[in-house]
């Protein structure tokens, strides 16, 4: 029978350091031969980035200690590795340049120059080019601004760098045509992000480099986020002229048709160069990510078919394997997993090894999808996850407190997966809904553009909508709502408790907290996103005014309750700077605060002892804030 005790004291089985185990998976998949590829992050080893092979004998290491296939590019990173013939090429974090490692026993060599400035030159997205040569783009840090980048694309070989073209400020890695002839790759500009326009570029391949480019699709208004050559020589794009990203097919000319039109959207925010949402599978089949889900697209039939349906979130890294396709999926009762679907039986298989014990079943929260009405009448979309845990049921009359949990980005999205990060807090009685407020992908570019100009309104109002009708309704306590999130989810909760009165505390990770500074010429963030915000907010020096009203930082006495800031201090796309300037504001104040930094940490946090101090100091702070107990971790000091 189960016992009755307060929400947030329920005795879990799921500890911080659970968390921390599942806090690493896979990510960058391929297949060569007939093996699937991938790289998987390991938090018991500092966070760093290894590949692992898996065939007919199991899976297997293929990148020892020390190495880290990781980059810079973007700060993102791209794709970090390639298997030409018998070689593996990979980027290392450590300084940035490109590895190459014969697979039948020979060491690990460099195959690009050591930069003068430490990690001053990286390469990412990396893709066979002609005759054994690595293509890639090179970023060059050329200045002592973070703002000071230079792109260029490049070859590979021989120990040589060879530049290729320099089209545009941002740039995908170019991708040979199968007669060898062309190459094509994806280009675009400051102020623009690749989800609002990028432009496809296509130019021969000569002796040396690239003729002239040509562009074939895009252009303002238009975003284009994937690109491969098909085999007749055409192009296939995913593309969004018609406001949603679908699958075009176009020809040298510049004709492009969409194969299966429709309002659904088959590809999603290009964050990490090298992404992949689509595979061509022959006969006019192609395995495509229906708003994350997997599906087949077929151009004869005109139809778009649900796949392995439960498993309701795909990384974008498809890949085609014999009868089928290989990639990263999860769902409401699956971590995420290295998985085969065969596309003729249906059936799927785990390919990934079981690095940790999943939590029992009736631990784990089954998100409820749910539409709830938005203050300006357009519905927002979230995931609801109830306190889970077998053992324990609430005090009659005690409703839960709830976490209102924001996504990065903030064009960015939730799926509704198993999540042991939020079964961490379910399991203890404490509710969390995630919510695809105004901004989000995954519902078109016009749901995508709500957020335009409006960053700090729209999404504040849709989160606060959400919580406050799930107060209403009985679901949860209305004086115990708290916000989280991090990266720009960190600055929609630090908004959310300077704006409006809704929560009593927030979870801020490392967040933006003055928007001006975090333009290129304030200087505290990376080229990348550099200008992100003039189409978020608004542009400069016309709506300065706005900057300075949105921004949190500059109404630091006007919080709502107390925080709780966690910071990498290694982080270059919102560096601590930020939150160091938020606290200070603070001290002396009556708000109750804690500020945990942590070395060696950069944007989110990849080591395991980070992951559990993080996470066992968030639950201590809602303990103390809402007035329930949390044995088990050490308390949070909270200093006003």
């Amino acid at each position: 029978m189960a016992e009755t005790a307060p929400y947030g004291t329920w005795t879990s089985p799921i500890s911080a350091a659970d968390v921390a185990a599942a806090g690493g998976g896979a990510q960058w998949l391929d297949v060569v031969g007939d093996a699937v590829w991938w790289a998987e992050a390991r938090p018991a080893e500092g966070g760093r980035l290894t590949l692992v092979r898996a065939g007919q004998d199991g899976a297997e290491e293929m990148l020892p200690p020390p190495w880290n296939a990781r980059n810079r590019v973007h700060e993102y990173g791209g794709r970090p590795w390639l298997v030409i013939g018998r070689t593996l090429f990979f980027t290392h974090w450590d300084d940035q340049r490109v590895y190459a490692r014969d697979l039948d026993g020979g060491e690990v060599v460099p195959v690009t120059p050591e930069p003068h400035v430490p990690q001053g030159v990286r390469y990412g997205d990396l893709r066979p080019g002609p005759d054994g040569a690595v293509w890639a783009v090179r970023e060059t840090s050329t200045g002592p601004r973070r703002t000071d980048i230079r792109r260029d694309l490049v070859s590979i070989t021989g120990g040589e760098v060879v530049p290729l073209a320099a089209t545009h400020h941002f740039l995908t890695a170019p991708q040979l045509s199968p007669d060898g002839r062309h190459a094509v790759w994806l280009g675009w500009e400051h102020p623009d992000m690749p989800w609002d326009s990028t432009e496809l570029c296509v130019a021969e391949v000569r002796p040396g480099g690239f003729g002239p480019h040509r562009v074939l699709a895009g252009g303002p208004g238009v975003s284009v986020c994937q690109v491969e050559w098909a085999g007749d020589g055409t192009l296939l794009a995913l593309m969004d002229p018609d406001g949603w990203w679908n699958l075009h097919r176009i020809g040298l000319d510049g004709t492009a048709t969409a194969l299966v039109p429709g309002e659904r959207e088959l590809g999603g925010p290009l964050w990490k160069i090298g992404s992949n949402w689509f595979v061509p599978l022959g006969g006019g089949r192609h395995a495509v990510l229906d708003s994350g889900r997997l599906a087949v697209l077929d151009e004869h039939s005109g139809t778009v078919t649900p796949v392995a349906e439960h498993l309701t979130s795909w990384a974008a890294t498809l890949a085609r394997h014999g009868t089928g396709v290989a990639g990263i999926a999860a769902g409401p009762r699956h971590e995420s997993a290295v998985v085969h679907v065969d596309l003729g039986s249906g059936a799927v298989t785990e390919l990934t090894p079981p690095a940790h014990p999943l939590p029992p079943p009736e631990y784990l929260p089954v998100p409820r999808e749910r539409v709830f009405p938005g203050p300006d009448g357009v519905p927002i979309p979230a995931y609801v996850y109830p306190p889970t845990n077998p053992g324990f049921t609430g005090p009659e009359g005690e409703r839960p407190p709830y976490l209102v949990h924001v996504h990065g980005g903030p064009t960015g999205r939730v799926s509704g997966d198993l999540d042991l990060d939020f079964a961490y807090f379910t399991s203890r009685g404490i509710g969390i809904v995630a919510v695809n407020y105004g901004g989000s992908v995954g519902y078109g570019r016009a749901y995508r553009e709500r957020l335009r100009e409006q960053w700090g309104v729209v999404d504040v109002r849709d989160c606060a909508a959400v919580a406050e009708a799930l107060a209403a309704e009985g679901t949860a306590d209305p004086a115990r709502l708290a916000i989280r999130g991090g990266s720009a989810g960190g600055y929609t909760s630090a908004a959310s408790m300077t704006s409006v009165t809704t929560y009593r505390a927030a979870t801020i990770k490392y967040p933006i907290l003055d928007l001006a500074e975090w333009t290129g010429d304030g200087g505290e963030t990376h080229d990348f996103e550099s200008q992100y915000v003039l189409g978020l907010v608004g542009p400069l020096p016309e709506t300065r005014e706005r900057y300075v009203e949105r921004s949190p930082l500059r109404h630091a006495g006007r919080l709502a309750g107390p925080v709780l800031l966690l910071q990498g201090l290694d982080d270059q796309i919102c560096p601590p700077e930020q939150a160091d300037r938020f606290v200070a504001a603070l001290s002396g104040s009556s708000i109750p605060h804690a500020y945990l930094t942590f070395e060696g940490e950069q944007h989110g946090f990849r080591r395991a002892e980070t992951m559990i101090a993080a996470l066992e100091a968030e639950l201590s702070f809602y303990g103390q804030v809402f007035g329930f107990a949390t044995p088990g971790v050490p308390k949070l000091e909270l200093r006003s």
